[in-house]
């Protein structure tokens, strides 16, 4: 516990749980009700993680392997004029394409972490990218649209490294924060999402009167889905240390979309 009081004091500071072979108890979701009860925000930068990837860029799934660097991005933003998912995936490809040249004489250079991680609205956002090809977010999760966009950002040319999947962040893709406030969203569908091409429950809200039961339920069964399947997954829950289910959010975090909590 003491760690976990210099993290919640500490600056600039995430971390991860490893839960891939725990048995998962209370003393686990502790971890979080802790976090929420001395500081919030801290959330943002702490998740629970499932037979995680190693060396990937991305905060607070990251877990060291090796000296190096690798590079993600937030490619969403390649969209914004494009008529077609082929004509996005191309455009990434070229990006990953151009890093690896740039990066070829650094020694120390890990790769590309080609990951997909939304953010914000416009064109920053994959549910407004859905929207601008006509599609309807709703439909497209039981159709094999992720499901390409995954296999893609999996195989070419680049030198791969890390989760490399399509991250589906709650709160940080507005436009996804307002699918879950329609109730489009909800911690099933977006653990069904994860098994298509995501990497888990990320940036989700939670009330502080959450069951803690719930919560571990919800963990354990990320856990089993991550076993069975041989995939990374992670489990990251953002409170702002006073919202209960029903009211509102106050995060005062300006990569996170406030929102009316719903229960998991």
């Amino acid at each position: 516990m003491e760690i976990l009081d210099r993290f919640c004091s500490a600056r600039n500071v995430a971390f991860n749980l490893d839960l891939s072979n725990e048995a998962i108890s209370a003393a686990h979701v502790s971890f979080l009700t802790d976090i929420i009860e001395q500081n919030a925000a801290k959330t943002f930068s702490f998740t629970y993680t499932f037979n995680n990837a190693l060396s990937s860029p991305y905060f607070p799934s990251a877990t060291f392997e090796r000296n190096g660097f690798a590079v993600g991005l937030q490619p969403t933003d390649l969209s914004t004029d494009v008529r077609s998912t082929e004509e996005w995936l191309g455009r990434m490809r070229e990006a990953w394409h151009e890093i690896d040249t740039i990066m070829e004489p650094e020694e120390d250079y890990l790769g590309v972490d080609t990951s997909i991680a939304p953010l914000f609205d416009g064109g920053s956002s994959l549910i407004n990218f859905v929207s601008r090809l006509g599609l309807d977010f709703s439909r497209v999760v039981t159709s094999d649209f992720f499901l390409k966009i995954a296999d893609s950002i999996k195989k070419g040319g680049s030198r791969r490294v890390g989760l490399c999947g399509l991250m589906f962040p709650c709160l940080e893709d507005f436009e996804l924060a307002a699918e879950y406030e329609k109730g489009n969203f909800s911690v099933e569908r977006c653990l069904f999402l994860s098994l298509q091409s995501g990497l888990g429950i990320d940036a989700y809200p939670v009330g502080v009167d959450e069951d803690p039961e719930r919560i571990a339920d919800v963990l354990r069964l990320a856990q089993g889905l991550s076993n069975k399947h041989r995939k990374p997954l992670s489990a990251r829950f953002i409170s702002d240390g006073m919202a209960r289910i029903g009211d509102q959010t106050a995060l005062a975090n300006p990569y996170l979309k406030d929102v009316i909590v719903r229960p998991l």
